[in-house]
């Protein structure tokens, strides 16, 4: 046998293989229901579609209009009414239905090692929840290795080698020395990263005091990157939680006991007057209660540049489900900052009506039952985290627009414009403009939804939105330009989401340089003085 026809032969097997690598994880996933490529389970992915979507109503942040929107090779070429196409072209039907941009979920949490364990949701499979549910796109949060942000990327890089959608990436800050600072620049000028979470809990583990906060909000302004954080006094938490286990409350309510709003209160205070003094926009992940959205409010009325990203968990749940006398019902529910009492819910629904919050995530981060039992007899060795990748839009359309407190086109604004605009992505994503990625959903206003955790795509075994039901429908989700979900079956292709870089600099910066030569000339300082010639 010749050398080339050995070499050949070589090839074929090489090829082979692959394809039995590739069908054999996506029979894996296909056991759970969650298909692949055009026909399903056991087929490699087709190339891009062209493809119509006719006579729905197109919603954008802040026009609607009655158009069809032709898309190829994954854009958004043309959006305009009676657009006339070929044979070879996928038409949908949208007549009486919102054409609106693919969710962009700004908060999540996938393949997350905490508190001694995962959560159960990679970055394929809850990326391909996430589709199910109409966003396509999330910005999930790199922990450092060992304090390291160039080995926590490179970590979290492999970790979403999978992706089935497009995603993004903030970085934490854990620690704070002279690496860190140059790390951090590296991250913003090379690996497309323009935002940086600091947190103000969790003592002992990912926790920062003030002074290290402040070097980091310097750095962040510095570089154009958002300051984030996780607003909770931590050292009052710490003693909170010594509190509840003296008095013998070691259940799940203890969580909510140890850790009141006052101190999420406090610390967001604390961020945002800190954020003030350096001259630096400020954004305050899961806002849960109104006291810290009192804050925000403030601040935004005084002209400061704060963001307050509320989670659907706060729009629509209250605590009392931690009272629950069953530790595995009760325990589901156990995030940080907690779920509050009712009325906080309806005073974060109304803020984000009004403008005085800015757009709506998940902190999806899912523990199972069997994780969750890990704090049966102590609630501080409970992971925190709720699901909510796949509910986010259904819920925030239903208890949002559908009870008429905000408009189609403010929907939109929430669940994606607002969040492409911060992260410096818009028109790109976020928009069914022309030159914009094509992710977009097709949405029945008239359709009715029901969350149960028996029929959705997370790997959880429950659901805290169990039983949930509700009008407005995602029946068909666009991600890439390729149809993803349609007519209830789910085509997530392993491989084929993008890693989006996130330039820095973005609005939220516009005239800080004016501010701050503002602020010197006001100063009126140093004063010259004469010494005395005596």
């Amino acid at each position: 046998m010749s050398l080339s026809v050995m070499a050949i032969h070589l090839l074929s097997a090489i090829l082979f293989l692959s394809t039995l690598s590739f069908l054999s994880a996506a029979d894996q996933f296909c056991e759970a229901g969650i298909g692949y490529g055009e026909s399903g389970c056991g087929t490699l992915p087709s190339t891009l579609s062209k493809i119509l979507i006719k006579g729905g109503t197109v919603v954008n942040a802040h026009h609607q209009e009655v158009a069809d929107v032709y898309i190829e090779d994954g854009i958004t070429v043309a959006v305009k009414p009676n657009i006339k196409v070929s044979d070879d072209v996928i038409v949908l039907d949208a007549t009486g239905k919102f054409v609106m941009p693919g969710g962009i979920d700004p908060h999540t949490h996938l393949a997350f090692e905490f508190m001694g364990t995962e959560t159960v949701d990679d970055f394929f499979n809850g990326q391909a929840a996430a589709l199910a549910g109409g966003t396509t796109m999330h910005i999930d949060f790199v922990i450092p290795v060992n304090g390291s942000l160039s080995l926590g990327f490179e970590a979290y890089s492999k970790k979403a080698k999978d992706s089935c959608m497009d995603y993004g990436f903030h970085m934490a800050i854990t620690k704070w020395d002279e690496v860190v600072s140059e790390d951090m620049e590296i991250m913003v000028k090379e690996k497309g990263i323009n935002s940086f979470k600091f947190f103000m809990a969790y003592k002992g583990a990912l926790m920062i005091n003030d002074d290290l906060l402040l070097e980091g909000f310097k750095k962040c302004k510095s570089l154009g990157a958002l300051a984030m954080v996780h607003a909770e006094n931590g050292d009052a938490v710490l003693e909170g939680q010594k509190r509840m286990i003296e008095l013998g409350i070691t259940g799940p309510e203890g969580h909510d006991l140890s850790r009141p709003a006052v101190l999420e209160a406090e610390a967001t205070g604390r961020a945002i007057r800190l954020a003030s003094f350096v001259n630096t926009p400020l954004y305050v992940v899961h806002v849960m209660s109104s006291d810290a959205m009192d804050e925000i409010a403030k601040a935004r009325k005084a002209g400061q540049r704060v963001i307050g990203e509320p989670v659907v968990s706060g729009l629509v749940l209250n605590n009392s489900v931690l009272w629950d006398p069953d530790f595995t019902t009760a325990a589901r529910y156990v995030m940080s900052p907690p779920i509050r009492a009712a009325g906080h819910d309806k005073a974060l629904q109304a803020a984000l009506a009004m403008g005085a919050l800015q757009l709506v995530g998940t902190d999806h981060c899912a523990f199972n039952s069997t994780q969750k039992a890990f704090g049966i007899d102590d609630f501080r060795k409970i992971p925190n985290g709720v699901n909510g990748i796949e509910e986010r839009m259904h819920l925030v359309w239903h208890t949002m627009v559908e009870s008429g407190q905000i408009s189609p086109s403010d929907y939109v604004r929430i669940t994606s414009t607002e969040c492409a605009r911060i992260f410096n992505i818009y028109p790109r994503k976020g928009a069914i403009l022309a030159g914009s990625d094509a992710d977009i959903i097709i949405l029945n206003p008239n359709s009715t939804f029901k969350i149960t955790a028996q029929s959705h795509h997370s790997r959880l075994d429950t659901n805290v939105y169990e039983g949930r039901t509700g009008k407005g429908k995602v029946e068909v989700t666009i991600a890439g330009g390729s149809v993803v979900w349609a007519n209830g079956e789910l085509k997530a292709v392993p491989g084929s989401g993008k890693y989006i870089k996130m330039p820095p600099f973005g609005y939220l910066f516009g005239g800080i340089d004016k501010t701050d030569a503002s602020y010197l000339s006001s100063l009126q300082a140093p004063v010259k003085r004469f010494k005395s010639s005596t």
